[in-house]
């Protein structure tokens, strides 16, 4: 099946299943895929009728299914295939007047793929992102960008490798004032570029907000600009520093989640890479996780860091240290060590989770929290 309605079934069934914000969101990804200016209108057309305090949520999902029926009737936009866009080789990065060293680090990134840059602060998660757009040059080594013959840092390469710093710079004007200048910028004039300015606000949450000034704008939502903004400029590569910095936890999981469905667009797709505290968030949607630690990198699936032989349980209990040694006495526990939050629980690797919840369900532990972290990043945030 093409693909185009593949994803068309998927937002049907969003709606059916009463899943009506992230409907919402994909179905605006296939008409910014389709890229016709008609069903630009009717999307916008919907978007006041959505937010609209008055319409109800089954109406809602009547009228999204009736654009979804007009969507089947249309030539579907061809398929982009995936590429590497950029391969880092021993790339390191040496400060003469302080005492850090980003060591060599090799890894590529593909269209339709997140990267996840964790890490704790001081360890050149910014540093290595410096490099790749361009701002930092490298003490060694070779950063390959194979979707441009544009020279290394020049404004031509940076218009498509987009670098979004955690502090965005100050805008004046309306949020459509600033879009439309955007797309002006980049040659896109007359109604398209009204049109796409309004479809992009709805993408990214800002529909209530459109004819505010951006100094109006939360900093959580001025990120969101930020991004509408970037996305306007039909990036290859993304590069976000920090972005989950200043949203609550689920404002967090939509914006990753969207980075996520953005990325794989069907006629535009980009790279992302994104460096992040938000360890948890960022691996649910990330295809590769590096963590760097003191300037090395590590990665998620590096088989000398994680300890095939065992299964790490990370748990946290409002009983005491002995009372939890009780209620695993019968596993085989190798280590159980306090980290100041939770406990770290090391076992032979033959013991599973499954195993672990039935000792757990037997004992009157009172659980507040656990999570299998055997091939999570935050194994080397504990060890």
């Amino acid at each position: 099946m093409n693909e185009f309605k593949e994803r068309l079934k998927d937002v049907e069934n969003h709606f059916l299943q009463n899943d009506l914000d992230l409907g919402y969101r994909r179905l605006i990804d296939l008409i910014l895929d389709l890229g016709e200016l008609n069903f630009y209108q009717k999307i916008i057309d919907y978007s006041d009728f959505y937010y609209n305090e008055s319409s109800s949520d089954e109406l809602k999902k009547e009228k999204a299914l009736e654009l979804l029926t007009d969507l089947k009737t249309v030539s579907p936009p061809e398929y982009k295939q995936e590429e590497i866009l950029i391969s880092t080789t021993q790339v390191e990065k040496v400060y003469s007047k302080r005492k850090f060293k980003l060591h060599p680090i090799t890894f590529d990134i593909k269209s339709r793929e997140v990267v996840g840059l964790v890490g704790e602060n001081g360890n050149g998660k910014t540093t290595l992102l410096r490099l790749i757009c361009g701002e930092l040059k490298p003490t060694n080594g070779e950063i390959n960008y194979h979707f441009t013959t544009a020279k290394p840092y020049s404004y031509e390469l940076r218009t498509k490798l987009v670098y979004v710093p955690q502090r965005i710079d100050v805008l004046y004007g309306s949020l459509l004032d600033n879009l439309q200048f955007t797309l002006t910028a980049y040659g896109i004039n007359d109604k398209e570029n009204i049109l796409l300015s309004k479809v992009i606000l709805a993408r990214l949450g800002l529909w209530p907000y459109k004819d505010l000034q951006w100094k109006q704008l939360s900093s959580g939502y001025k990120m969101r600009f930020e991004l509408a903004k970037t996305l306007l400029r039909r990036p290859e590569v993304l590069l976000l520093d920090e972005p989950l910095a200043n949203l609550d936890i689920l404002a967090q999981q939509i914006i990753l989640e969207d980075l996520k469905y953005l990325s794989q667009s069907i006629r535009n797709p980009f790279g992302v890479i994104l460096s992040s505290q938000q360890l948890y968030e960022v691996e649910k949607v990330s295809t590769e996780v590096l963590f760097l630690e003191q300037g090395k990198l590590k990665l998620q699936e590096d088989k000398e860091e994680l300890n095939q032989n065992f299964t790490i349980i990370e748990i946290d209990v409002i009983n005491d240290k002995e009372e939890l040694l009780t209620a695993l006495s019968n596993l085989n526990l190798i280590q159980l060590k306090f980290n100041g939050g939770s406990f770290i629980a090391y076992f032979d690797e033959s013991v599973s989770l499954n195993k672990i919840f039935i000792e757990i369900g037997k004992s009157s532990l009172q659980v507040k929290y656990i999570r299998d972290i055997s091939k999570s990043s935050r194994r080397f945030f504990v060890n």
